[in-house]
């Protein structure tokens, strides 16, 4: 099975459109494309109720990180720091970019 594309990538910058973390700001930390969802730096925190076990692992209640459907997510433009679609084009060189459908900067360098 082929892998599939986002529009969002590792590192991106992105607000969280609707659900209980809704308007909240983050970055993204990991991709699962098999589920179609990512994993947001502070958002959508959970509770793990974890087993002491191995040499280092503390037992008690951690909290992490619970990914976030891609569909409920939206990238932020670093230029106008708001919440935007994204284009793709073709530069001169042959490279693909994104760039910002409301003020028209490249999002990829």
């Amino acid at each position: 099975m082929a892998k599939k594309k986002f529009y969002i990538r590792k590192n991106d910058k992105v607000m969280v459109i609707t659900g209980k973390e809704k308007g909240k700001i983050g970055t993204v930390l990991k991709i699962i494309p098999e589920k179609e969802r990512a994993i947001v730096e502070k958002l959508n925190m959970v509770k793990r109720h974890t087993k002491p076990g191995g040499k280092s692992a503390k037992g008690g209640i951690v909290e992490k990180e619970s990914p976030i459907h891609i569909s409920n997510l939206m990238l932020v433009c670093g230029k106008c720091a708001e919440a935007t679609r994204i284009g793709k084009k073709v530069l001169e060189d042959g490279s693909k970019v994104r760039f910002c459908k409301k003020c028209g900067e490249m999002l990829d360098k």
